[in-house]
């Protein structure tokens, strides 16, 4: 047979790759928006600001909740008892221990993950729908248990003193700023440590859980100790976001502390985004703020709305709408993946 036809000193490959030229290009276009985002207190006014802090916090939360339902199975309704927790933790070690609001942050997040461990081993005791049940219950009793907190406000709750506030810094506008970086830096250092944990032997761990318990520990994966170590990352995480978030608002009550309502949202966002992709949280974030805005100006019928495009999109599109892109043009800012590709290398 003529060599023209057939090199037969090719030799046919297969190649493990996790990037493709698109997500190098996805990913370097990222870097250019944090550093756009990173200089936005020199150009952004005070009501930009305030939103885009909004923003943040929420794909935050999104991102915490996705790593336990879509990477880990573990879905929660609960969430909001850590969101909670991190307010009241922030006012307790800044107003009684006399922490400052921005350093009260991290501590927060080691303290909600602390807590967290006693939590899980009730929790998971459950499966399923009484998984979910479960948190929620357990998000009910910290409310009722805070609410009897007398030093804490009881069911009123409480401000934080304008001395906290000033020693963040001496102008309205340096108090902003610094508010706005430490939930950039917040929302970079969550993604960020997702993306490596979902890269790692635990990423393979977690994703043959979610498929298939039984299997999973066939191959020799600690499937108790796995779920527990996503479960604790969640907990930190959004403990600090729920910091972050009474810092903004400078007052807290038990009832909006742990309104099941940051869940509810938070599912929307990812459901609509793509559950178990790192980037479906951020499509769905930015498709929450567009619709929230025009669809508030309905009132009541507001949460309807919202509900009625999730359902349409779970129907049209159950891998949600970064799902669709990713099929489409084969596109991942965060490869997590392993992907097996053919090629011929000469000799």
């Amino acid at each position: 047979m003529n060599d023209q036809y057939l090199n037969i000193t090719s030799k046919p490959q297969f190649v493990v790759t996790r990037s493709t030229k698109l997500s190098r290009f996805g990913v370097a276009a990222g870097v250019i928006i944090i550093l756009a985002l990173a200089t936005g207190p020199f150009w952004l006014g005070r009501a930009d600001m305030r939103l885009l802090v909004e923003i943040f916090y929420f794909l935050a939360l999104a991102q915490m909740w996705n790593l336990l339902a879509g990477y880990g199975g573990l879905v929660s309704v609960g969430q909001q008892a850590f969101v909670g927790l991190g307010g009241y933790l922030l006012f307790i070690l800044t107003i009684h221990f006399g922490v400052g609001a921005i350093w009260s942050i991290p501590l927060v997040g080691i303290a909600g993950a602390i807590i967290s461990l006693p939590v899980a081993f009730l929790v998971f005791r459950l499966r399923g729908h009484y998984f979910a049940i479960g948190t929620w219950v357990v998000a009910e009793v910290f409310l009722l248990g805070f609410a009897q907190v007398f030093s804490l406000g009881g069911g009123s709750g409480m401000s934080l003193p304008i001395s906290i506030i000033r020693s963040i810094a001496s102008t309205r506008a340096g108090r902003d700023a610094a508010v706005y970086w430490v939930a950039l830096v917040l929302v970079i250092v969550l993604i960020g440590g997702i993306y490596l944990l979902l890269r790692s032997r635990y990423g393979l761990a977690l994703t043959s859980i979610r498929d298939s318990e039984e299997a999973s520990s066939s191959l020799g994966v600690d499937n108790f100790r796995t779920k527990l170590l996503v479960y604790v990352i969640a907990a930190f995480g959004t403990s600090a976001i729920g910091a972050l978030i009474y810092l903004t608002k400078l007052r807290i009550t038990p009832s909006a502390a742990f309104d099941i309502n940051w869940t509810t949202t938070v599912i929307f966002i990812v459901v609509i985004g793509g559950i178990g992709t790192i980037e479906g949280p951020i499509i769905g974030t930015i498709v929450f703020f567009l619709l929230r805005e025009p669809l508030a100006e309905f009132g009541s019928w507001y949460l309807m709305l919202l509900g009625a495009t999730a359902v349409v999109i779970m129907l049209k599109a159950p891998e949600g709408l970064w799902g669709l892109i990713a099929r489409r043009y084969d596109l991942h800012f965060f490869p997590v993946q392993r992907q097996l590709r053919w090629t011929v290398k000469d000799d």
